[in-house]
């Protein structure tokens, strides 16, 4: 029987949600993707240039320091990734998370949490950073995901 993580970075708490959902449905186990220094509203404060969160975005060489590994990754086939839809990508917090983790050989289900923006240009700028990876499949998911999507993403 395969085993999922479904691993997940939150800033406000909806992705992190939304991935227990997954998590439930499909019985996998939980792996929060935590920067060292946690984001702070004003970090996440869009329409300033100079916010955290803004001089991240706007350098793709970036990489914010988590605080843990997946100590058992070998164990997995499958992860999910789960985050919020940043510029229209994914936070670089998963770029540090897929560069510090072993994934060759594992299917990669990607999974955002958005007010409008899709998830396709995240997905395929993932997809094409590491394209040695096996990237399944996206999907864009709200709070009130059901026991349906999530099965149909994944199953």
């Amino acid at each position: 029987m395969s085993k999922i993580l479904v691993s997940f970075f939150s800033a406000s708490g909806l992705t992190k949600d939304v991935a227990s959902k997954i998590a439930n449905v499909i019985g996998g186990d939980l792996f929060e993707i935590e920067p060292v220094n946690k984001y702070t509203k004003e970090d996440l404060d869009w329409n300033n240039r100079d916010s955290r969160s803004s001089i991240e975005m706007n350098d793709p060489s970036i990489r914010p320091e988590v605080k843990n590994k997946v100590s058992n990754l070998s164990d997995y086939d499958t992860v999910l990734i789960g985050f919020p839809v940043w510029w229209d990508l994914a936070p670089r917090v998963i770029n540090t998370f897929i560069e510090e983790n072993n994934l060759e050989n594992k299917k990669i289900y990607v999974f955002v949490t958005s007010g409008g923006s899709s998830v396709n240009n995240s997905f395929n700028t993932l997809k094409n950073t590491y394209s040695n990876l096996n990237f399944v499949s996206a999907k864009r998911l709200t709070s009130n995901v059901s026991e349906n999507d999530v099965t149909s993403f994944i199953m």
